[in-house]
């Protein structure tokens, strides 16, 4: 597996999923700082567009499947190009064909199914493209939304791992998914 520093992007029905722009950070600061967005993530509000280009400026070397990182796609809408979320894909530093996916969407944006459009095809890529044997996500307990997601698309609930972390002042319990390259449905052309 070749990482693939000439990744600029690829469509789904209705998204471009691809690199970060400069021209992203207000609007990834924007959806990054409404409090319900970042209630799972690590990341605190609100969330300032001078960190939102840092962030982009920070991951702008790197190529999908380096072992090691987290690459962070992009997620827009088509035709508009508007930024309405995103998802990163982990790969493995021990074993470059193991990944972890991630997803966080602007609220006007959830519930419309863009989120599982990307994820989908975020995985789907880390299978066929990167040749990875083994996708996992892990989510909060208290995040069902993104469990549902995570089932929707086939991925199988291994377990919890209670009052594991200490997130944003609490003991937080996550939930571990995952699905095999051989459990995958590819999406049909």
């Amino acid at each position: 597996m070749d990482d693939d520093f000439s990744f600029e992007g690829f469509t789904t029905a209705r998204l471009v999923i691809r690199r970060f722009a400069v021209a992203d950070a207000e609007d990834l600061a924007s959806y990054r700082s409404d409090l319900e967005v970042a209630r799972y993530q690590d990341w605190v509000c609100p969330y300032p567009v001078s960190e939102a280009r840092q962030f982009i400026a920070s991951v702008h070397h790197l190529a999908p499947g380096t072992p090691g990182t987290w690459f962070q796609f992009a997620v827009s809408l088509t035709p508009s190009g508007s930024l309405i979320g995103d998802v990163a894909l982990r790969t493995s530093r021990e074993d470059a064909r193991q990944g972890e996916v991630g997803f966080t969407f602007a609220a006007a944006h959830q519930g419309q199914g863009y989120a599982t459009e990307a994820v989908r095809a975020v995985t789907q890529y880390a299978f066929v493209e990167l040749a990875m044997h083994r996708v996992i996500s892990r989510t909060d307990a208290r995040n069902l939304r993104a469990q549902l997601l995570l089932e929707r698309l086939g991925f199988r609930r291994e377990g919890e791992l209670l009052e594991s972390i200490w997130f944003k002042g609490a003991w937080a319990t996550d939930v571990l998914y995952a699905q095999l390259e051989s459990e995958w449905q590819p999406l049909s052309e």
